[in-house]
């Protein structure tokens, strides 16, 4: 073999490790990036899977708070319907209480309410006419242990139960519906207290 064919053989000998090297670290670096790539996409893949489990739970507790406040709601419309009623079912007792009842039940009322002035006391029709004997008496009597005087008015109110008083052409509103609107809270307190002491919802 001449010269020539040797350096030639040695050139492409040369030239052949070289392209083998290349090709070497062209498949090592495409093994690395695709590596890279998989973790990658991998960590992605994660990340997707924690991100959708967080959405889903937070969802589910979104749902179920959103079902329990339904829950509460209802209890508290169930229990303030209750009390409603047991306040209704009192004020129609205290209206359908006996004559001797109902009248001593009006003088404790008036006890509370009759001022240290001079007036008079409207009742309803209903209630003139059936008046105990003696009543007048004690309204007088009560009036004045206040320092005040009060006559029974033949002019009867429209109230369904208790009495107007009327001082110097002002009303104080004495009637049982008016008592029961000025401390509904505190009966209503007072009702929650009993039935429901506890606490507990349902």
């Amino acid at each position: 073999m001449s010269g020539l064919d040797k350096m030639k053989a040695q050139i492409l000998k040369e030239a052949e490790t070289s392209a083998q090297e290349i090709l070497s670290k062209a498949r090592e670096e495409a093994q690395k990036i695709m590596r890279n790539a998989q973790e990658e996409a991998d960590g992605q893949a994660l990340k997707i899977a924690a991100k959708a489990e967080k959405d889903a739970l937070d969802h589910a507790s979104r749902a179920a708070s959103a079902q329990d406040m339904k829950r509460k709601q209802a209890y508290l419309a169930a229990k303030q319907e209750v009390i409603r009623e047991i306040l209704r079912k009192a004020y129609r007792r205290i209206l359908d209480l006996d004559d001797r009842e109902y009248f001593e039940f009006m003088e404790k009322l008036l006890e509370k309410y009759v001022l240290p002035e001079k007036g008079e006391i409207r009742f309803n029709e209903k209630d003139l006419s059936r008046m105990p004997e003696g009543f007048s008496g004690r309204v007088k009597n009560i009036a004045e242990e206040k320092g005040g005087s009060l006559e029974i008015s033949g002019q009867p109110c429209t109230a369904e139960g208790g009495f107007l008083l009327v001082y110097g052409g002002v009303e104080e509103n004495c009637t049982i519906k008016a008592v029961f609107e000025s401390k509904r809270e505190e009966l209503s307190d007072q009702v929650n207290r009993m039935l429901f002491a506890s606490g507990r919802e349902g």
